[in-house]
C-alpha cells in the first residue's frame, strides 16, 4: 500500500476524473438522507402500518440484518478491491441491485405484505455499502497524498448537500398533509401524488434511483479504474491473509487498539441515532411526511454548518477535542430525547402542555425535540469527519492504506449492535423509548474509552 500512495503523487487524475469520484457521494447520499432516515423510514412507522412499536423493531431488525452482512463481507471486498484491480464492474454490479431495490419500494403501500420493503430496504442498504468499498478504495490512487484529505471531505460535503437537495424538493413540492392534500406551499403535490396512500413517501425511493443512476455516470466516464490484477479466488486468500498479518500487528500499538476499539463503540450509537432517529419522532409524535422532512432538512442545515465549523476548530484543537465535544453533543442529545414525551421532557422533572397551536411542530414537545435534533446536527459529521483526522494523525503515510483499512472495518464490524438493542428491547418492554436509551451506552461507552486513549493514538 505504501508504494501505491507514492504512485498517487507522480501520476493525480485531472479535474474531470476527481469530480466524476466526488460525485459518486453526492449520487448516493439521497438513499441515506429520504428512505432510510428521514421520508421512507418514519413513513414505515407512522403510516404503512398501525403498529408504530412493532414498525420500529421491525425496520430496526431490517437495518440488523444489513448491517450483520455488510460487517462480514465488506473485509472480503475489501481484500477483492486491493488485489483484483478494477472497481467499476463491481460497483456497477451492486448499483443494479440498489437501483431495482429502490424503484420497487413504490409498490410499498399501506396493507402490502411487512416484508416486502424490509427485504427491498436491507438490500438496497447492502448494495449501497458495497459500493462504496469499492468507490472509497479508488481515492488513493486518483490524488497526491496531500490531497486526499480535502478530496474526501469535499466529497462527503457533497453528499450532505445532494441529501439535502433532494429532502428539500420532496418537502416543499410532494410532501402534503393527508387531511388537506395541500403541500406546506399549499400547492397539489406533484404528479398527483395522493399522501393518504403513503404516494409522497413511496415516490423517494424510484427518485433515489434515478438520483444514484444520473449521477453515478460521470464516475464512470470519466475517472479512470485499475487495471484488472489478481484472480478473484487470488485475491481473496491474498487480501485476507494481508488483514490477518495487519490485525496482529495492531494488537502491539496499544493507542491505536484503544482508539479503534472506542471508535468502533461510539459509531454504533452515531449509526443508531441517524437509523432511528426519525423513526423514533414519527411514532412518537405522529409525524406526517411533510414534518419529518423539515425535521431532516433543520439537521441538514446544521450539520453543514457543523462541518464548516469544525474543519476550523479541528486544526485549532486537536482532532481528539472535537471528537470529544461531538461525542458529548450526541450523549446530550440522545438523553435529551430518551427523557421527553408528548407531555414532558427531562423525565417528568419539566411537564409540557399538550395543547398544539395548530402550525408546524405545534406541541411544546415537539419543539424541544428539534432542539435535541439541532445537537445531533452539529455533531454527527464532526464526529466522523475528525474520528477519520485523528487516525490519520497518528500513523506513517506509509502505512495509512492498511490501517485505514482496519478503520473502516472498525466502523462495520459491529455496526449492527445498536439496531439490534434497540429491536430487542423496545420489543421485550413495549417501549420505543427504552429501546432508544440502549444508544447512551454505545455513545457513553465510547466516550470513557475515548478519554483514556492518547493523542496521537501511537504516543505511549
Amino acid at each position: 500500500m505504501a508504494q501505491q500512495t507514492q504512485g498517487q503523487t507522480e501520476n493525480p487524475t485531472g479535474k474531470a476524473g476527481i469530480w466524476g469520484w466526488m460525485l459518486f457521494d453526492w449520487a448516493a447520499q439521497p438513499f441515506f438522507t429520504v428512505v432510510t432516515t428521514f421520508i421512507f423510514g418514519p413513513y414505515f412507522v407512522s403510516r404503512f402500518t398501525h403498529d408504530p412499536v412493532s414498525a420500529q423493531a421491525a425496520w430496526s431488525n431490517a437495518a440488523t440484518v444489513a448491517s450483520v452482512v455488510i460487517a462480514l463481507l465488506s473485509p472480503v471486498l475489501g481484500a477483492i478491491a486491493d488485489r483484483s484491480g478494477a472497481r467499476k464492474p463491481w460497483i456497477a454490479f451492486f448499483a443494479v441491485i440498489k437501483i431495482l431495490c429502490l424503484l420497487m419500494l413504490w409498490e410499498a403501500a399501506p396493507g402490502s405484505p411487512v416484508i416486502y420493503p424490509l427485504v427491498l430496504f436491507s438490500l438496497a442498504s447492502i448494495a449501497a455499502e458495497f459500493s462504496i468499498v469499492f468507490n472509497d478504495s479508488m481515492m488513493p490512487r486518483l490524488v497526491s497524498a496531500k490531497d486526499v484529505g480535502r478530496i474526501s471531505n469535499t466529497a462527503w460535503g457533497l453528499g450532505y448537500l445532494g441529501g439535502m437537495i433532494v429532502l428539500i424538493a420532496v418537502v416543499l413540492l410532494i410532501a402534503a398533509n393527508p387531511d388537506s392534500g395541500k403541500t406546506i406551499l399549499g400547492t397539489t403535490p406533484l404528479f398527483g401524488l395522493n399522501p393518504v396512500t403513503g404516494e409522497d413517501a413511496r415516490i423517494t425511493g424510484p427518485i433515489s434511483a434515478i438520483w444514484y443512476l444520473l449521477f453515478i455516470l460521470p464516475m464512470f466516464f470519466f475517472t479512470p479504474d485499475q487495471e484488472k490484477g489478481e484472480a478473484f479466488g487470488k485475491a481473496v486468500k491474498a487480501g485476507l491473509r494481508d488483514l490477518k498479518s495487519t490485525l496482529r500487528e495492531v494488537r502491539q500499538r496499544a493507542g491505536i487498539l484503544r482508539f479503534l476499539i472506542a471508535r468502533m463503540i461510539y459509531q454504533d450509537g452515531v449509526n443508531g441515532l441517524l437509523i432511528l432517529g426519525g423513526v423514533f419522532a414519527a411514532g412518537m409524535f405522529g409525524w406526517s411526511t411533510m414534518e419529518i422532512g423539515i425535521y431532516g432538512i433543520i439537521l441538514n442545515v446544521v450539520a453543514i454548518f457543523g462541518c464548516a465549523l469544525a474543519s476550523r476548530l479541528d486544526a485549532a484543537l486537536g482532532s481528539k477535542i472535537m471528537v470529544v465535544i461531538s461525542l458529548i453533543l450526541l450523549l446530550t442529545a440522545s438523553i435529551g430525547i430518551v427523557s421527553t414525551g408528548t407531555s414532558f421532557t427531562a423525565f417528568g422533572l419539566v411537564p409540557l402542555s399538550t395543547e398544539s397551536s395548530g402550525s408546524l411542530f405545534g406541541t411544546p414537545a415537539e419543539k424541544v425535540y428539534i432542539l435535541y435534533g439541532v445537537l445531533i446536527g452539529l455533531a454527527f459529521g464532526p464526529v466522523q469527519a475528525s474520528s477519520r483526522s485523528y487516525l490519520a494523525r497518528s500513523i506513517a503515510p506509509q502505512e495509512a492504506g492498511r490501517y485505514f483499512g482496519i478503520y473502516a472495518l472498525s466502523g462495520r464490524a459491529t455496526s449492527f449492535m445498536a439496531t439490534l438493542s434497540f429491536s430487542l428491547i423496545t420489543t421485550a418492554t413495549g417501549s420505543s423509548r427504552a429501546g432508544m436509551a440502549s444508544l447512551t451506552i454505545f455513545l457513553g461507552l465510547g466516550l470513557v474509552l475515548l478519554l483514556a486513549t492518547p493523542y496521537p493514538a501511537n504516543r505511549r
